[in-house]
């Protein structure tokens, strides 16, 4: 099982790279990106780094997402197009099945997972007389708390100054791409 995991994550990587290079339209390499992003956090969660996994998702995919923006406000990608008309007869159905395969596969990993860590009396009994149960829990307890309470304001203040150089970078370019009156 380990290796079609590996398998399917490196065909989405590499697919995913291809696409960045290859692609013209900068929304479509934006997508590509997206797809090898997270086929690198697939073979994060296969090699038990869940939290780096959530992190690449979150930080990477998300900032990929604020790019997708960038690129539709600053090069006028946000031409309207009508949506009835399909330029792939078989994108629908064919998103349909993914996002079908998608729930079915997350739905399996739930039960998995509730199966696999269901404590049986002994393993609680052990599990409420030890200290420490994993290691990895401690670190990463520790830096949310540090992050989320000795940090809140500036990793708060990092947000909004984002947001504001979001703003005006598009107030600057939108300024910049019109003619002086």
């Amino acid at each position: 099982m380990e290796l079609v995991v590996f398998v399917i994550a490196a065909a989405m990587i590499l697919v995913g790279a291809v696409g960045v290079i290859v692609r013209s339209h900068p929304v479509h390499c934006a997508l590509s990106l997206i797809l090898t992003l997270f086929g690198i956090a697939v073979l994060f969660i296969e090699e038990n780094a869940q939290f780096l996994a959530a992190v690449q998702v979150i930080v990477y995919a998300g900032a990929i997402v604020v790019l997708f923006l960038f690129v539709i406000m600053l090069l006028g990608v946000d031409d309207v197009e009508d949506l009835r008309v399909e330029p792939f007869r078989i994108q629908r159905p064919l998103a349909a099945i993914v996002s079908v395969a998608i729930v079915g596969l997350v739905i399996a990993a739930v039960v998995a997972t509730r199966q696999a860590f269901t404590p049986t009396p002994e393993v609680s009994a052990a599990v409420a007389g030890a200290a420490d149960v994993n290691a990895h829990d401690v670190n990463i307890r520790s830096l949310a708390r540090d992050l989320f309470s000795n940090h809140v304001f500036a990793f708060e203040l990092t947000s909004v100054l984002l947001v504001i150089a979001v703003v005006g970078t598009v107030l600057l370019s939108r300024r910049l791409g019109r003619s002086p009156t």
